[in-house]
């Protein structure tokens, strides 16, 4: 069920939210799956591993910025047929710019720590490109839901983070694979 409001009751609260929860441990699960098939890869580069949580994180929380907006957007009654374009293309190009500009801060950051110019590029581009992937989700999930009918805001942020985890691992890993 999806029409819990501030005032349902807990057992109701509780068992529309723990659906959600189970969501997002299946999910983790897959994504350790992802890091399990690279292992080879960050057993030669074990500064993969702790590089790798911050792309994540990252994506999840620019995600969560967007996702965020839209759904207020929409229950503000802001977001029309007009302007979702116009509003897609805006975060989009947003997106380009705080990822290259983190994807630039990171990568340095990981030069600085690392001194390996192949591994700083590597986690520079991971960053842009699920920043990127990020904001795509982040408009994608509210904005669906409410075309389908749904709640906009419910399971956004666990569909969100669960999508970014899993891309940040996968991307980082892949480009780990192929550039290093």
């Amino acid at each position: 069920e999806e029409d819990e409001d501030l005032f349902s009751s807990v057992w109701r609260s509780a068992r529309n939210r723990s659906v959600w929860l189970l969501v997002n441990v299946a999910t983790a699960f897959a994504s350790t799956r992802i890091i399990d098939v690279f292992q080879d890869t960050i057993l030669q580069l074990v500064a993969l591993a702790s590089l790798m949580p911050i792309v994540a994180a990252m994506g999840g929380n620019t995600g969560n910025q967007t996702s965020i907006l839209i759904i207020r957007s929409l229950a503000l009654g802001q977001i029309t047929s007009a302007n979702v374009r116009r509003l897609i293309k805006k975060e989009l190009t947003l997106a380009l710019l705080n990822g290259t500009l983190i994807g630039i801060l990171v990568g340095a950051l990981s030069w600085a720590l690392y001194y390996d110019l192949a591994l700083s590029f590597v986690i520079g581009a991971a960053m842009l490109i699920n920043l990127m992937v990020a904001v795509g989700v982040g408009l994608c999930i509210p904005l669906v839901r409410y075309k389908l009918g749904k709640d906009p805001a419910v399971g956004a942020s666990i569909m969100l983070t669960a999508i970014t985890d899993s891309m940040g691992f996968f991307i980082v890993l892949i480009l780990a694979r192929t550039f290093l």
